[in-house]
């Protein structure tokens, strides 16, 4: 589920400068081996921080995933209708509209760590309540709480890693988070088809404690307490992120005088995004995030079981297989991003989505219309695989 993240992003400068990672480190040229000594030395807890902040990208996958493959045992244990079930896929959305518009606020106010804290308990929560459900009404407190979470996470996660990460890093950290969006989703659809979806909560509980329990041993994001003016936090922060031995003096004075320069900008008003200036941006940016919505991949990842089924094929092969294409397309993805370009991406991803939903959508009207049977379980895999 795209998020728009445009504003929080533009205050930190969280994303708006780590695209491509082709800028150098801010240390002094002039000794090489200390930078090596302050790289080898640095790594490791930035990698253990990036490490420990996609375990809530890894938590968002799972509650995206968490429906296809259970909705035949969650129907027939709780004897859920079609149109009930279709209410419990759907209230993630709502969950994750609410913490989208709040994630920002939580996340400037209270730190970034703790807003991951806040939406991990919250999302252990949520899993517990979907465990322990005997009725429709449990489910959909559980799932609208883990969308409220997936909307939180979905923010706090990447500024977090943009914060933290060195300027020759910071790209292929970022990256990262996308990532295991998918592997969480892909985890969900194969464990799904192997396990009861009461003993599956266990797999969106584990990312959620990982979560909880590493924040603890992981430093606050150094811009952040800049930004809250909290001085002798921030420079160990940066320390503890850049290493023991390492000159932290020039990238602190650097952060320090982007922060002061983005408090001395005119604050920015809603008006203002329908400035004639603003306007083309926003209308390609919005546009792009409603009609990768409007595309229809939440529908088919929420339901893929139950679409399968309705093809004629197994619907936990198909979410089998899903969950195996989808991690080795995203590093792709990943691979092609700085090296074909956005654009070039957005064109043929939009191409295979129009494709893929044709092929789903002529095995179903074949199937109405009882043409060329033995095509349809072929034609709606080859459709949602695509």
């Amino acid at each position: 589920m795209g998020k728009p993240r445009a504003s929080g992003d533009v205050r930190t400068g969280a994303l708006a400068s780590g695209s491509g990672g082709a800028t150098a480190p801010l240390l002094p040229r002039n000794d090489r081996k200390a930078d090596a000594k302050v790289q080898g030395g640095s790594l490791f807890m930035v990698l253990l921080s990036t490490a420990v902040a996609v375990c809530g990208a890894f938590e968002f996958g799972t509650c995206v995933g968490y429906s296809a493959p259970t909705q035949s045992g969650i129907e027939r244990e709780l004897g859920l209708s079609m149109a009930e079930f279709a209410i419990f896929g759907s209230v993630l959305t709502i969950g994750a509209m609410i913490g989208a518009v709040t994630s920002g606020r939580l996340a400037d106010s209270l730190g970034r760590k703790m807003t991951m804290r806040i939406a991990a308990i919250i999302c252990v929560f949520g899993w517990l309540s979907i465990h322990f459900a005997k009725g429709a009404t449990m489910l959909y407190f559980g799932r609208t709480l883990l969308g409220f979470c997936t909307g939180v996470l979905s923010y706090v996660v990447p500024v977090f890693i943009a914060e933290i990460a060195p300027k020759d890093l910071r790209g292929g950290l970022a990256t990262s988070n996308q990532l295991l969006i998918v592997c969480g989703s892909s985890t969900t659809y194969i464990t799904g088809a192997l396990v009861t979806w009461r003993n599956l909560v266990l797999v969106g509980i584990v990312p959620s404690v990982l979560l909880l329990v590493g924040l603890l041993f992981i430093p606050e994001s150094p811009r952040w307490l800049a930004q809250a003016g909290r001085e002798e936090e921030f420079h160990a922060s940066l320390q503890r992120l850049r290493g023991e031995n390492a000159d932290i003096s020039e990238e602190a004075i650097e952060i320090k005088e982007y922060i002061e320069s983005l408090q001395s900008f005119p604050r920015a008003r809603i008006q203002d995004l329908f400035l004639s200036r603003n306007i083309y941006a926003v209308i390609v940016g919005v546009g792009l995030m409603i009609f990768q919505q409007l595309g229809g991949i939440n529908g088919v990842g929420f339901y893929a079981s139950f679409i399968f089924s309705s093809a004629g094929f197994s619907g936990k092969l198909g979410t089998i297989l899903i969950g195996i294409v989808q991690i080795p397309i995203t590093l792709l993805g990943a691979f092609l991003m700085d090296r074909s370009g956005r654009r070039v991406l957005l064109m043929v991803s939009a191409s295979g989505t129009f494709l893929g939903c044709f092929l789903a959508g002529i095995s179903f009207y074949l199937k109405a219309h009882g043409l060329f049977l033995e095509w349809v379980p072929a034609l709606a895999l080859s459709g949602i695989l695509v």
